[in-house]
């Protein structure tokens, strides 16, 4: 690196040690928190959280429903620090999800979904936290200070430690076989080269795609596009977008469609074959691409609800690259700062 890197690529350099350092600190935490919820046996889980923090509270909605048959909700925080409605949520699992874990709104929507029953989780880079303090099992991400505006690391991890819960849960071998061996494969997504993405993206709009996980990370490439290159980027379920928003498509609209290698992933790409039809310059995470979509290069993992994992960290390597072509500096983002404290 040299005088010129940036601290958002810093730290998207140092995700797979910190997904290293967490898979090395984080089991007694993990076991913990998977014990005690066996014990419980909820019947739903509820989520808070806001911003990146939601992304992966989607992300972890998807693999909690395929993983162990239960439906997950996203709560707004505000139902109790606005609202001061208290949910009935006995038999339920929160899990809030805060980097900084200081914002109020988390903190005492967590604090009332606990006094309604539920047991809460909480995962945040801060066990010293306001939200660690709330809950009953806080759980450290181990990502180290993030001084980037933009959270990159603390959001891999946050998922990597949100998945590993659900994984100690229901006791699948398999999966947590596969997270152990994610720090090599985040390595190796940090080098995929995207720049004919980077070249296509000119304008001030486009789409981003995703369908069940990898619509999680879908939501999240558009909240950085926004944060680090001032472009309105939307994000869609590959299953809606041909029902509205593909009308505004017009000659070289660029769209990555976040493929994982899932049930889901033919369909995505059929969808993103029918907006390359269009005219639309479409990139796609999936050797599958046809119909003008083109490859963009991936990292597979060895379990379908990690590729999605795999492909932000590729995706973050990437929106650090526009941001650099645009002249924008993407430690500093415009308007923004780290920690934004909500009531």
């Amino acid at each position: 690196m040299n005088a010129q890197t940036t601290q958002m690529r810093r730290e998207i350099e140092e995700i797979p040690a910190a997904v290293e350092r967490l898979l090395s600190e984080g089991q007694g935490g993990i076991a913990a928190a998977a014990e005690a919820i066996r014990a419980a046996d909820p019947a739903f889980l509820v989520s808070v959280a806001r911003g990146s923090s939601d992304h992966a509270c989607t992300y972890l909605k998807y693999a909690g429903e395929l993983l162990l048959g239960l439906p997950m909700a996203s709560v707004g925080p505000s139902v109790a620090s606005v609202y001061g409605a208290e949910l009935k949520l006995a038999r339920a699992a929160c899990i809030s999800v805060s980097q900084s874990g200081k914002s109020p709104d988390i903190v005492e929507m967590t604090r009332s979904a606990r006094a309604g029953g539920a047991y809460a989780v909480a995962i945040t880079n801060d066990l010293a936290s306001p939200l660690a303090q709330t809950a009953n099992a806080p759980l450290g991400i181990c990502a180290g200070p993030e001084l980037s505006v933009a959270a990159t690391k603390t959001f891999v991890t946050s998922l990597v430690s949100g998945l590993w819960l659900l994984a100690e849960w229901k006791q699948d071998k398999a999966l947590l076989d596969a997270i152990r061996a994610l720090p090599a494969q985040l390595d190796a997504a940090t080098r995929c080269d995207w720049s004919p993405a980077v070249e296509a993206i000119t304008g001030s709009s486009l789409y981003t795609l995703g369908r069940g996980p990898s619509w999680a990370i879908s939501n999240e490439a558009a909240l950085k596009f926004k944060e680090t290159c001032q472009i309105h980027a939307e994000s869609y379920s590959s299953a809606e977008v041909l029902h509205g928003p593909v009308s505004i498509v017009d000659q070289d609209f660029p769209v990555i469609g976040f493929a994982a290698a899932d049930a889901a992933e033919g369909a995505l790409v059929d969808v993103a074959a029918q907006i390359a039809g269009k005219g639309a310059q479409v990139f796609v995470t999936s050797d599958k691409a046809h119909g003008g979509a083109r490859v963009l290069p991936h990292e597979r993992t060895g379990h379908w609800l990690l590729d999605p994992i795999a492909l932000i960290v590729s995706f973050y390597a990437m929106v650090e690259q526009v941001a650099a072509t645009r002249g924008i500096n993407p430690d500093a983002p415009r308007h923004l700062k780290k920690v934004t404290e909500t009531v």
